[in-house]
């Protein structure tokens, strides 16, 4: 485990091919930016040995997560739900997912999405693991399905966080829960900054979702994970504080969720 790094990023997809010429310089950037310790969320059995393989190759730098993505659930899913358990035993494993619910597209799918997550709630309790969440407009239908887990004491963090502060007190009374925040919260007009005046900072954890998101000022160009300091400092300003406080509070947010040490 990398020592001495200021900030973790809770997710980013550097094994998406926009990376594919590319990864270790992208890795080299993330590092002297401060950035020593990057998450991948899992999306789907085809996609998953691209993530392995880039942890067997940086194995100081990369965490993995195993989930089932929502806009990757079908039919099939309670197979592709055995394939995460197996994952989700691997050695630097520290998470189920990107996991969830989306009806951005389709509702279509919203009765086997639900069934997956549920499914995938239950496996991370089984493994006394936290969740990664992916949700977009399904909002009420996802506290639904939490609700009927709510005895599995799960924890988590909602990916991509750009909801009311009303959603953010929805889901603390569910326990330790956190809110991952990127590059959305530089786009002007961005109400997730409004939501954001009133989340504690032991609340929030940073993130790219890169190649995906990419802040301000290079907005039109790939994401990487060296710009989460543009990320902090953003949020160094809205919360009226300084950005070494932004680094440490939310990287001890985010070993704290995700049960990373850092050796001494």
């Amino acid at each position: 485990m990398p020592q001495g790094y200021k900030y973790i990023d809770t997710h980013a997809h550097l094994y998406d091919e926009a990376f594919r010429n590319d990864v270790a310089g992208a890795v080299e950037r993330a590092v002297a930016a401060g950035v020593g310790l990057i998450l991948q969320p899992d999306v789907d059995s085809r996609e998953r040995g691209s993530m392995k393989k880039l942890r067997e190759q940086f194995p100081d730098v990369f965490l993995n997560m195993a989930g089932l993505y929502p806009g990757s659930v079908n039919e099939n899913w309670e197979q592709e739900v055995e394939l995460v358990r197996e994952s989700a035993l691997e050695e630097g494993t520290v998470a189920i997912g990107e996991i969830g619910l989306d009806y951005h597209y389709s509702k279509d799918s919203a009765d086997l999405q639900k069934a997956a997550l549920k499914a995938q709630l239950e496996l991370a309790s089984e493994l006394n693991l936290p969740v990664n969440i992916h949700l977009r407009e399904a909002e009420n239908d996802f506290f639904e399905v939490l609700d009927s887990c709510r005895h599995l004491g799960l924890s988590g963090n909602l990916h991509a966080f750009s909801g009311s502060f009303e959603t953010f007190r929805r889901i603390e009374k569910y326990g330790d829960w956190y809110v991952g925040i990127g590059g959305v919260l530089t786009f002007r007009n961005a109400r997730v900054a409004e939501s954001l005046r009133k989340i504690p900072l032991d609340r929030i954890v940073l993130e790219t979702d890169s190649p995906y998101l990419t802040p301000v000022p290079y907005r039109g160009s790939r994401n990487e994970s060296s710009y989460i300091p543009i990320i902090a400092s953003a949020v160094a300003g809205i919360k009226g504080t300084d950005i070494d406080e932004v680094a440490e509070v939310t990287t001890g947010n985010a070993e704290k969720l995700f049960k990373i040490t850092r050796q001494i």
